[in-house]
């Protein structure tokens, strides 16, 4: 197989950072800013909270991602994507903020659909991209690229709507999504592995239900549900716990907003340089039980220990050790992912994490409207705890086949893995 390029670890990590970078900027934008000011200019809070269909389409991509795997190249789909995404900013110049909400509402869901897709695409050329070291470092990459476009979306574009106009808002949208476009531009791909049997358009349809059910992909997003439900169930009460303790909204919007998205930005960083000094076991097993000791500085503050200053430790050690947990996960995910269906394994296995967020959510709300905050912090406290801890020992004892048992194996000092060597 032909090498990729970029080669050079620089140059895979400013493309990466470039595409990632690309989805995370009109993402950040529609839902941080959008919303600000929506309410501005006088809209009701039902009628803003139609932004919530925005995320349709990344909780439905898998149903076209083995379109975007087995029809055009990588490189067609990303320049395609792209482009359309700059037309669509600069199109929004246009628009008057005042009087064509329905327009803008249709432009926010397509900018989202366009990002979605460009998601699969992306996912799945760093899955051919990475070889088995490198991807703790992609992911890293990966996770720190979405969240610095989404500080820039959802703050420096507010910042500067607040200073000028809509049109100078999106035309800076623009030019930073015109830089995304020259390193897709610079690069090229080789050609589908031959033995790779072709599938016809109408079995894409449901292509995605046929790599769900190959050998390994269900005990693999079974270890996801086990690794991630327990932090969930703690993260996703933080918002009302932090109201609840009598913060105020401008205090909670910084704590989780400016300081919650540095460190997450932070944390991704040192999450990819983590994974490749220490391998994927110690990441894994270190980085989760780190994040559950962090959940004991939410269950003494639910307990009336600590007041606003345990509350802002506990938020920058969460948001660095959680991010660095989370992008541990994902090199779990990329291991998964085969490369000739990168984009719908990787895709699939990222639908898993979503339906985690949201089984937990429900269950932490049914908890603690029983049992209180403090309680509640606790049973995801432990659950994050074992969940770690069954992962790390389900692996060890019988990882699945192919990659994920490869990379399990593979030593932080170990020689790396070629591009080529694997299967």
């Amino acid at each position: 197989m032909t090498d990729l390029l970029p080669v050079s670890r620089t140059r895979k990590a400013t493309l990466l950072a470039a595409l990632y970078l690309a989805q995370g900027l009109p993402f950040g934008f529609f839902t941080l800013a959008l919303p600000v000011l929506l309410r501005d200019a006088g809209l009701s809070l039902k009628a803003i909270s139609a932004l919530s269909l925005l995320s349709l389409p990344w909780a439905f991509k898998f149903l076209w991602a083995p379109v975007l795997d087995h029809r055009g190249t990588r490189r067609g789909w990303l320049l395609a994507l792209q482009f359309a995404s700059l037309a669509a900013a600069l199109l929004l110049t246009q628009v008057d903020l005042a009087s064509n909400y329905l327009l803008l509402f249709t432009a926010a869901f397509l900018f989202n659909l366009i990002a979605a897709s460009q998601d699969v695409v992306t996912d799945g050329l760093a899955v051919r991209l990475l070889d088995a070291r490198e991807r703790g470092l992609g992911n890293g990459v990966q996770v720190g690229a979405y969240r610095l476009g989404m500080i820039l979306g959802g703050g420096l574009l507010l910042w500067l709507y607040a200073r000028t106009s809509w049109s100078a808002t999106f035309l800076c949208m623009a030019g930073l999504l015109a830089l995304t476009i020259v390193p897709v531009i610079r690069m090229r791909e080789p050609p589908p592995a031959a033995d790779v049997p072709h599938i016809a358009t109408p079995q894409l349809a449901l292509a995605w239900v046929q790599r769900a059910l190959q050998p390994g992909m269900l005990a693999v997003a079974g270890l996801i549900f086990c690794y991630r439900f327990g932090d969930q169930m703690v993260t996703s009460l933080l918002g009302p716990f932090l109201v609840d303790q009598g913060l105020s909204l401008t205090t909670i919007a910084l704590m989780k907003g400016a300081v919650g998205s540095t460190t997450s930005f932070i944390g991704a960083l040192f999450g990819g340089w983590f994974v490749f000094a220490a391998g994927r076991r110690r990441a894994l097993l270190a980085s989760g039980l780190a994040q559950a000791a962090c959940f004991s500085l939410y269950i003494a503050a639910a307990f009336g220990a600590g007041g606003v200053g345990l509350l802002w430790t506990a938020t920058v050690l969460e948001g660095v050790i959680g991010t660095m947990a989370t992008v541990a996960l994902f090199t779990l995910m990329m291991d998964a992912a085969e490369p000739e269906h990168a984009g719908t394994d990787y895709t699939l296995l990222a639908s898993v994490v979503v339906l985690v967020s949201t089984l937990a959510s429900f269950t932490a709300a049914l908890l603690a409207d029983e049992l209180g905050y403090g309680p509640t912090f606790v049973i995801g406290a432990v659950a994050a705890v074992l969940g770690c801890l069954y992962l790390v020992w389900r692996l060890d004892r019988r990882a699945p086949p192919g990659r994920v048992a490869e990379a399990w194996r593979l030593q932080p000092r170990t020689r790396e893995v070629s591009l080529q060597s694997l299967p």
